[in-house]
């Protein structure tokens, strides 16, 4: 699992280590070959075409959008992956909140930033909005189409999910660039979630530890079964000890806590200050507090543990946390500069990547508080 060199894929200079599998990379370099002409006409030529939704529904869209809302926090993501953070016009996310996220597409900072997903379709319409991206059971859905927007429900729960999401938005933005991004990133996903399942499928329940992802602190908040965490612990060779919980950023009492009792507990980017004093002490008689064992998940242009395209790195991330004897030789340090380098075109420094992977802004930013959207 460590690093041998980093092979250079043809055309657009993507990069990627060669030990995250001669598999995933040969694949990749077949199909990155990356050419920056579109595909289809710009959105001012009228021409349209039908793109299905995360729900099925068929929207009629331009044929490469000049003008984009991105509405769902974590979407932005990978609409600045598929090489179009230039056109997003309108964003849900924040500098203060998302400081990696504006460092490496500083484009954002000239979009309408709005508060939430719930925005007044008048203000798309003198945005320039071309089509509208949404998070799964959005009340804004309606009004935008009344005015003529398309709106696309882009959200997933999973990495199977993910991956449909990621080519419906490649199919909105409409270049050729988007498309061979969106394979080589698929590539690299079906490697690492085949390379950690080989190693943790074959743990006995007992070698799997119980863990608890806190999404919240204050107030407790946790995320249970049927959620893509539960489904990056799983790969990663861990049990989710949430029992009864479905769903995500579900509440609890510190008291149920207690009774899971947890081996470990994932605090998540945004969950808040951790006292093992606080609550008269309830924390410190928790296995995984008294052992040490309470662990800040990373967090980069997104919170890796949520619903990011960052997902290959989060499970790697996992499993050589809850198992180093199983991947001794990964260095997320170097996993993170390659991601960044080949997915958002950013070469990040030692000290960036370690600050990511410790859940902290960048050097110089302060960042603020705000609700994490799943």
């Amino acid at each position: 699992m460590g690093y041998i060199g980093i092979i250079r894929l043809q055309g657009a200079g993507m990069r990627y280590p060669r030990t995250w599998g001669m598999g995933v990379i040969g694949a990749m370099m077949l199909s990155a070959s990356f050419v920056m002409a579109p595909i289809g006409h710009a959105a001012g030529d009228g021409i349209t075409h039908g793109v299905a939704d995360m729900t099925g529904q068929v929207q009629q869209v331009p044929a490469r959008p000049g003008h984009i809302a991105d509405l769902w926090f974590a979407h932005n993501e990978l609409t600045i992956m598929l090489g179009a953070a230039d056109r997003i016009a309108v964003t849900v996310d924040r500098p203060d909140t998302r400081p990696w996220m504006f460092l490496v597409a500083p484009a954002l900072y000239h979009a309408i930033g709005v508060n939430g997903p719930a925005v007044n379709a008048e203000s798309l319409l003198k945005a320039g909005v071309d089509v509208a991206f949404v998070p799964n059971g959005s009340a804004t859905a309606a009004a935008l189409r009344a005015v003529g927007i398309p709106v696309l429900v882009a959200g997933f729960t999973d990495a199977a999910s993910l991956r449909r999401s990621l080519e419906m938005t490649a199919q909105v933005i409409g270049t050729r660039q988007a498309q061979e991004v969106t394979r080589a990133y698929e590539t690299l996903l079906d490697g690492v979630i085949h390379d950690t399942r080989a190693r943790t499928d074959a743990l006995a329940p007992d070698a799997r530890p119980r863990v608890v992802h806190i999404q919240s602190l204050h107030p407790l908040r946790v995320d249970g079964a049927h959620t893509i965490i539960d489904e990056w612990l799983s790969i990663a060779g861990a049990r989710n000890a949430a029992d009864g919980v479905d769903g995500n950023m579900k509440p609890i009492s510190v008291e149920q806590l207690a009774a899971w009792n947890p081996d470990v507990i994932i605090l998540g980017p945004d969950a808040g200050t951790f006292d093992p004093m606080a609550d008269g002490g309830v924390w410190r008689n928790i296995t995984a507090v008294r052992t040490g064992h309470v662990i800040h998940n990373p967090a980069g242009v997104f919170p890796w543990d949520r619903y990011g395209s960052e997902f290959p790195l989060q499970v790697a991330w996992a499993a050589q946390v809850l198992h180093p004897d199983l991947f001794p030789a990964t260095d997320m340090v170097e996993r993170t500069c390659a991601f960044y380098r080949t997915f958002f075109h950013y070469d990040l420094d030692v000290t960036q990547a370690r600050r990511i992977l410790a859940g902290l802004p960048p050097a110089g930013a302060t960042k603020g508080g705000g609700g994490s959207p799943r």
